[in-house]
């Protein structure tokens, strides 16, 4: 296996998050491609972080981006995806947001891996 470029883990650090950001930047573009609304990027609450919220036909959207290297295996990084911090982040944004509380909600996963078109998993996982 080659060796890094990156020499410290500081660097390597800052490189995953740069490359989660830009991730993140490109399943938003996709989402309004697909017509979504944004409505928030990198929420952070006390819980945890919702990487997007979006709006498509009434429906609020809480979307996790997971950027893997090539040839990423579908099922290991939805495995990966904490359901439970994502619900309870969720709620915290319904409690900010009370006039969208009537409003249906979702949970989507967007995958993306290099040499790979992204994946949209809509409805990937209940509320918990």
């Amino acid at each position: 296996m080659p060796r890094s470029r990156l020499r410290n883990p500081a660097e390597k650090r800052v490189a995953a998050h740069r490359h989660g950001h830009r991730g993140e930047a490109l399943a938003a573009l996709l989402l309004q491609l697909k017509l979504y609304r944004l409505r928030e990027r990198r929420f952070k609450t006390p819980v945890g972080e919702i990487d997007l919220v979006a709006e498509k036909a009434g429906t609020i959207v809480f979307v996790e981006v997971k950027t893997r290297g090539r040839n990423a295996d579908t099922a290991m990084a939805l495995g990966a995806v904490n359901r439970s911090r994502i619900t309870r982040a969720a709620q915290y944004w319904l409690a900010r947001h009370p006039a969208e509380s009537g409003k249906d909600i979702r949970f989507d996963v967007i995958f993306l891996a290099q040499a790979r078109w992204p994946r949209h998993l809509i409805n990937a996982f209940p509320a918990v």
